[in-house]
């Protein structure tokens, strides 16, 4: 009875001993948290093909942990505008932090995003009113224009920004993004006897609070360390 008792503990012991050996053998899943650093495409791409516009913007975030992660956007612009009615010049430069929420499902080691999130946007900027036409209900004798030149430093905005957007990695930690932003101003400084039009990093103001805005970005993820992924099992316990 004893010798049988001793077999069946050694048997028991060498079965819990090849199932642990099994386990360590098989490759845990990680997760990777790092910086995605890139720059906004169509910003680029319009300085290119529009005269009196030049902009740029640098965009990343950080994986702050599964689902969420800190972003922001740092720029500047420089657009001209040229209405019947009026010309205008906007240059300044802006800073936007906040954070996205990805709630896309990665299978395997994917690592793609279907986010929305939320900025809280700062912009240093001047206006110069290049020419502006005097209303006249009798065309007849054409309209006047007047040329002032007349510039306005020292402006500032602030506002806050609500984004959606997916990414979708290209090639090995190279990502290519798109984003729609709806912004609402919480404060405007705007020159006396003119209005800011057109706020670097806000876009359009279209009379009121409220703007719009877009961008396609191109980033490169630079991994900083690893965790275990969770399994579902393991949640469970």
């Amino acid at each position: 009875m004893r010798h049988t008792l001793k077999s069946i503990f050694s048997f028991v012991l060498l079965g819990l001993s090849l199932n642990l050996a099994a386990q360590d053998s098989i490759p845990k899943k990680t997760e990777r948290y790092g910086i995605r650093v890139g720059a906004d495409l169509s910003r680029l791409a319009r300085s290119f093909y529009e005269k009196d516009y030049r902009g740029f913007e640098i965009v990343g975030d950080y994986r702050l942990s599964k689902k969420i992660f800190i972003a922001g956007e740092i720029g500047n612009e420089d657009l001209t505008e040229n209405e019947a009615q009026l010309s205008f010049t906007t240059k300044g430069s802006y800073f936007k932090a906040g954070f996205d929420f990805n709630a896309y499902e990665n299978w395997l080691d994917m690592e793609n995003m279907i986010y929305a999130g939320m900025r809280y946007g700062v912009s240093s900027f001047s206006q110069q009113l290049n020419s502006y036409a005097i209303y006249n209900t009798n065309p007849y004798f054409g309209q006047d224009i007047l040329t002032p030149n007349q510039k306005f430093d020292g402006l500032t905005a602030h506002w806050v920004e609500f984004v959606a957007g997916v990414k979708a990695e290209l090639f090995s930690n190279l990502f290519l993004g798109f984003s729609v932003r709806m912004n609402y101003l919480v404060s405007n400084k705007k020159p006396e006897g003119f209005d800011n039009l057109y706020i670097p990093g806000f876009n359009r103001t279209y009379e009121g609070n409220f703007g719009v805005g877009f961008n396609y970005s191109l980033s490169y993820f630079i991994p900083l360390y690893k965790t275990a992924k969770k399994t579902e099992s393991t949640q469970k316990k």
